[in-house]
């Protein structure tokens, strides 16, 4: 193994010697079981017995060479087993063998067309050399040759003018148009247009509630069919989400007193409501735009692209805004519009060659702010004493010292402000020694209930909103308001808002409460730009927020605690002005709201780029870090080489950084690339019902909640569905597919009441089965595009099938369970890290070692917040291991064989097992790669049918063999806490 040892004995060798050396038999002989050469002694359990065989083994051959072995888990397969298996793969070769013999002949040539010579003449050939051999600007000449697809029709456009004529004429239209007409956006419609017709590219900024998203594109629509032009105007519009680009379209539709799918239509993913070809628009996902130009990269069915809601700055968006610039030299007629609120609009109209930019005022009323200066002031509160070290002198630990330099920094911080404050004599002393407390700027839930008695019983009506986090911050808070005995139910009503609970929960925040009753609301920031409460007068923003980063030096991914930025701040405070005037309470002080980044961090700087590049690469835009720098904000250099040596991993590129053929149908897959592959290997295995809805699950979310104080209750159910497989992952699959069979027998409400789920993510994530077997139907990796289809799920039976294709889907996130107690599980990664199992996960209510039945877990994501916690975790068995790993490598050790792994994992086993299982793997990879540069369904009866049956054969063998007493607790014992340097902080 590659993990670096320190030397010396464990300390769990040293805490059982004592026990070792009086453990005498009973047949009075006075020789102890170590002397006679017997099995262990009775009365050791778990753990222990693994260390007594470590000790006898280092008494019996020394300590180096019981270094080596201490860390390889044994395994051993039943000689039938062997034999079954010698007996599918023994046959003749196959056109597959043949093929690979040709394709090794051809690896190292550099000739696209000559290095895949061995793939047969097909379709999915000839796309696959024209993705990795072309470029965009070849491929944007060769669009512009063909027809332009959006063609002038005469006739059409008379009746696209006679139908607008007929529209404008109704009632209903009238009427419409006199709400449309207190749109700020629809005073500035002239020169919205006169700037869109004298130029190609516009940049549009205007907070949330002018009117821009349902009115420009109208404004072009209806200006373009008067003119004479409707069959030549087709105009996108993009929106960051889902539920904006349905809810918009739907609006728009109204206002034009039209049917949706006629004149305004919307595309996300799952769904569609298409408008017509001509003198129409769509609202869009950014995703979806993309899509659209992976078919055609000049966007020839388009004549206006509207890029809304841009200074939200994530991946996609940027990743479209830096494109376009490509495009729009070789499409002089496709006009941009880009729609960004003021935040940082200039930024775009730079990135642009200085673009024209227009701005239409707000909408709001005024908001008067408090900061926490002010809120103490009006409260009294007080915080806690701070507890510092007071020996400086002496040694002092980590946390201690890191504490005790937060602390310097703070008094440096806020010094000149309370000297700024003393000077103005505008709060009392009190308060300023208050605000020289460093608590000040640490989330305070007591403060929160404060100040919510003090709005409740000094202001009048209207609905609170808190800002705060995360979910657990809500819980609390929501608890306290509840026990402390100030929000009586008859006059008071509290609602948590979080993405991850049910739809049918969110909605009743709209609803507005009896006279007299105050509604409270307790949100993260789903509530700050996705939606409106339109009776919410008074705000409580904490300031904080959770981000999601990526930890570049550690190659982790990161959800801590950060203050929030300027723009943040903005809007948490309009939404106390949306209906009304209103009060906003920040819970920071003035000079740290001064203090604030203007703007939060681009997504692109922040996440994993491994589907950023696929998308480089099906686009054929060139090297990935040559696009990346292009953008508005490039990403680190290093953050981009190691999303290629995941993809490397993945075999999704090549060493020179070209698609292989299984990137380009990972790149054509709207998912992340590792459950991608999971889907096309359960498809592969016959398997796909499990897998589908596990890496639907993993690219959406999770459709499990927890109601407040019903923890124990919903981990129960969850548990109940885990069906004692210790996977997250089955639990997932279970749940949906219960799920299926109840809507087919009425049962599901019922169902998802008693188990905890959310009815509306079931439903989605349902359909996006229905997705995926459409994709790989599509791609020929299915004979149909149902997903409950027999022939293709003849596997879905087998438990230890379903595991070991999610963990070569995840590999190599690999760890080692180290320790298990009621206080949690802990685990060490194959990077040296001690981890946690996070509390949602099924793994972390294991409470003995010895009740896992193998110590290898494999994750989908690991991430820093109060602690490193791995989140949707499986156990696998080492079998599965070697199945997931691409790369193996064979050794000896004392007349056996190791096998080690990619990662440095290793396993010892019989000469005869590793040739079987290298032999075994050999055929698989041969098989796998034909597969790909030949999608088909796989023939069961013929020979590739066998090599498929017999990993499975292998798979649930060692799945069983785990927990046999020869092997089950040495993995265990072979990584010491104390072999490793690691930072449990």
């Amino acid at each position: 193994m590659s993990y670096r040892h320190r030397g010396g004995r464990s300390r769990h060798n040293n805490s059982r010697e004592n026990e070792r050396s009086d453990d005498r038999d009973d047949s009075g002989s006075g020789m102890s079981r170590v002397q006679r050469g017997g099995g262990h002694p009775p009365h050791l359990r778990g753990k222990a017995i693994g260390l007594y065989y470590r000790d006898k083994y280092i008494a019996k051959n020394g300590k180096k060479q019981a270094k080596d072995t201490k860390q390889i888990m044994p395994i051993k397969l039943r000689a039938s087993t062997e034999q079954r298996i010698e007996s599918l793969i023994e046959t003749p070769k196959s056109s597959y063998d043949k093929y690979f013999d040709v394709k090794e002949q051809n690896i190292d040539n550099v000739d696209f067309e000559s290095r895949y010579n061995h793939i047969n003449d097909s379709q999915f050939k000839k796309k696959f050399l024209n993705i990795i051999s072309g470029n965009l600007q070849d491929n944007l000449r060769r669009s512009l040759i063909l027809q332009p697809k959006l063609q002038r029709d005469e006739n059409m456009d008379i009746r696209l003018l006679d139908e607008l004529n007929t529209i404008k004429a109704s009632f209903q239209y009238r009427n419409m148009l006199k709400f449309r007409a207190k749109l700020p956006a629809y005073e500035k419609r002239h020169e919205i247009l006169d700037l869109i017709y004298s130029n190609q590219v516009v940049l549009i900024s205007g907070e949330t509630g002018c009117g821009k998203t349902t009115q420009v594109a109208q404004f072009i629509l209806d200006y373009e069919i008067e003119c004479g032009r409707g069959s030549t105007t087709s105009i996108a519009c993009t929106q960051p989400r889902r539920i904006s680009a349905i809810t918009v379209a739907e609006r728009v539709a109204a206002e034009r007193t039209d049917r949706l799918g006629n004149s305004v239509g919307y595309h996300i993913r799952l769904e569609k409501v298409l408008a017509r070809p001509q003198g129409s628009i769509v609202y869009c996902t950014t995703g979806m735009l993309l899509q659209f130009m992976q078919m055609d990269p000049a966007l020839r069915n388009y004549s206006h692209i509207i890029l809304d809601e841009i200074h939200e700055r994530s991946t996609q968006s940027d990743f479209i805004i830096t494109l376009l610039k490509q495009i729009i030299p070789k499409r002089p007629d496709l006009k941009v519009i880009l729609m960004s609120a003021t935040l940082n609009s200039e930024q775009f109209s730079k990135y642009y060659n200085n673009c024209p930019m227009i701005h239409i005022p707000g909408f709001t009323y005024p908001v008067e702010e408090f900061y926490l200066e002010d809120v103490l002031a009006m409260t009294g509160f007080q915080f806690p004493e701070p507890e510092l070290p007071l020996n400086k002198h002496k040694k002092v630990k980590k946390k201690q010292r890191q504490e005790l330099e937060k602390f310097h920094k703070f008094q440096e911080f806020i010094g000149p402000y309370i000297r700024h404050l003393e000077s103005l004599k505008s709060h009392s002393s009190r308060v300023l020694e208050q605000l020289r407390n460093p608590a000040t700027e640490d989330l305070s839930f007591d403060l929160i209930c404060e100040l919510t008695k003090h709005i409740c019983l000094t202001k009048g009506p209207g609905a609170i909103l808190i800002f705060l986090p995360g979910l657990m911050d809500i819980n609390k808070v929501n608890r306290m308001l509840l026990e402390c005995g100030s929000f009586p139910r008859d006059r008071y009503v509290i609602y948590p808002l979080h993405s991850r609970m049910p739809t049918v929960d969110q909605k009743c925040i709209f609803e507005v409460p009896p006279e007299g009753v105050r509604k409270i609301i307790i949100a993260t920031v789903i509530a700050e730009t996705s939606i409106t409460i339109e009776d919410v007068v008074y705000v409580i923003d904490c300031g904080k927020t959770k981000i999601s980063k990526f930890d570049i030096a550690n190659n982790l991914q990161t959800l801590e605690q950060e203050w929030v930025s300027e723009a943040n701040a903005r809007q948490r405070k309009g939404r106390a002005g949306r209906v009304q005037p209103g009060v906003c309470y920040h819970l920071f002080t003035k000079a740290r709201g001064y203090a604030f980044d203007k703007y939060p961090l681009p997504e692109m700087l922040r996440t994993r780029l491994e589907e950023v590049i696929l998308q480089i690469k099906i686009l054929q835009i060139g090297k990935a870090d040559t696009f990346l720098a292009s953008v508005m904000d490039p990403p680190d250099p290093q953050a981009i080489s190691l999303s290629l040596e995941l993809l490397r991993q993945l075999n999704a590129l090549d060493e020179n950084e070209n698609l292989t053929p299984l990137g380009y149908h990972l790149a054509q897959l709207p998912l992340d690339p590792r459950t991608g592959k999971m889907i096309i290997w359960g498809a592969m295995f016959s398997c796909i019902e499990p897998i589908f809805a596990i890496a639907a699950s993993l690219s959406f979310k999770d459709a499990f909640y927890c109601p407040l104080g019903k923890d124990d209750e919903a981990q129960k159910k969850k548990m109940e569905l885990g069906m004692n497989q210790y996977s997250d992952h089955l639990a997932l699959a279970e749940a949906l597919k219960r799920f299926d069979e109840r809507n087919y027998r009425g049962s599901v409400y019922s169902f998802c009441r008693e188990y905890f789920l959310s009815w509306n993510t079931l439903k989605l994530l349902s359909d996006m089965k229905q997705q995926f077997a459409r994709y790989l139907y599509e791609m020929k990796f299915l004979r149909n595009d149902n997903p409950n289809d027999d022939f293709a799920n003849k596997n879905s039976h087998n438990k230890s099938l379903v595991k070991a294709i999610v963990c070569a889907g995840l590999y190599p996130n690999i760890a080692i369970i180290k320790r298990a107690s009621r206080g949690g599980v802990k685990a060490l990664t194959t990077e040296k890290e001690m981890v946690k199992l996070h509390p949602s996960s099924l793994n972390n209510k294991v409470t003995s070692l010895s009740s896992f039945p193998s110590p290898y877990i494999t994750y989908f994501l690991k991430r820093k917040t109060t602690a490193i916690y791995l989140f949707d975790t499986t156990c696998v068995s080492p079998v599965a291991l070697l199945f997931a790993s691409p790369r193996a490598s064979t050794g000896e050790m004392n007349g056996q064989s190791v096998i080690t792994v990619a990662n440095n994992l290793s396993f010892l086993c019989e000469p005869r097992t590793a040739k079987i299982i290298q032999k075994l793997h050999e055929k698989f990879d041969c098989l796998l790669e034909f597969k790909i540069t030949h999608p088909g369904t796989i023939n069961w009866g013929a020979h590739e049918g066998n090599v498929l049956n017999a990993i499975i054969e292998l798979l649930s063998e060692g799945d069983e063999n785990i927990g046999l007493e020869s092997g089950r607790y040495h993995a265990w014992d072979g990584f010491d806490e104390d072999d490793f340097d690691y930072d449990e902080d």
